[in-house]
């Protein structure tokens, strides 16, 4: 195993809850999600036949911004593969310590960037950095495990990357993004390919796209195209129905 995988295998290890905000939205008889013996990665709770794993930390911040990342994941593609327009603005969802979110600022020079998250660690990372720099077009929310808190109708895009298959609730997260999105609006998934067994990630952290289309597909978001043009991850671009408010 090459030694550079290591870090990453030690900090899928590490996980955190005793900083996420844990709102608990009330369950229903018609509740989209089952419970069963949690795996050695999981939780135990099941949505649409997928096990949530556990959540990466903020201890995992190093790792986020470690040297080899562009190499390992041609960040700079991904980001390409968006197509974002100078005046476009931005969610980044679970934005961690900002690695995403700051290289898409300097994408949209007359619009904005939302990096949103639930650990406040990582947002005084981020908050550090625009502090430092003088960023003016990255804001900062403190989510929740079931929202963005962002307004109706006020994105053009959201991103997440490597974080979808860690939410707590995923369909009322994904209802409540796509209730932000603006009609025509654009949702990137990134996740590592679980087709692939070459790509060196644990399985629950790992999404198909058959997986996510079934996900996605449940709160009213088609999938566009899957960009298969980077080492390790699927690029899925899914689009807001332009009738939906």
């Amino acid at each position: 195993m090459p030694l550079r995988i290591l870090p990453l295998l030690f900090y899928l290890a590490v996980w955190t809850g005793c900083n996420a905000q844990q709102d608990q939205p009330p369950t229903t008889d018609n509740s989209p999600y089952t419970f069963d013996t949690p795996s050695r990665d999981g939780t135990g709770k099941y949505y649409l036949g997928r096990e949530i794993s556990h959540v990466m930390g903020h201890f995992a911040a190093d790792w986020l911004e470690r040297p080899e990342r562009e190499e390992e994941e041609n960040v700079s593609q991904a980001i390409a593969n968006m197509e974002i327009q100078p005046d476009e603005e931005i969610a980044d969802i679970g934005a961690g310590s900002g690695y995403y979110t700051f290289r898409m600022a300097q994408k949209v020079p007359q619009g904005k960037v939302y990096a949103v998250d639930i650990q406040p660690e990582m947002l005084d990372l981020m908050r550090t950095r625009i502090e430092r720099e003088g960023i003016e077009n990255v804001e900062l929310i403190r989510g929740t495990e079931s929202s963005p808190e962002l307004e109706a109708n006020s994105i053009d895009l959201a991103i997440m990357v490597d974080v979808y298959h860690e939410l707590a609730y995923p369909r009322e997260m994904m209802q409540n993004i796509v209730g932000a999105l603006r009609p025509g609006g654009r949702f990137v998934l990134l996740e590592y390919r679980m087709e692939d067994p070459t790509v060196p990630i644990k399985t629950l952290h790992k999404m198909s796209e058959e997986q996510a289309v079934r996900e996605m597909e449940a709160v009213g978001l088609t999938l566009r195209e899957n960009i298969d043009n980077l080492p390790w991850q699927h690029c899925m671009v899914f689009v807001k129905d332009k009738t939906l408010n």
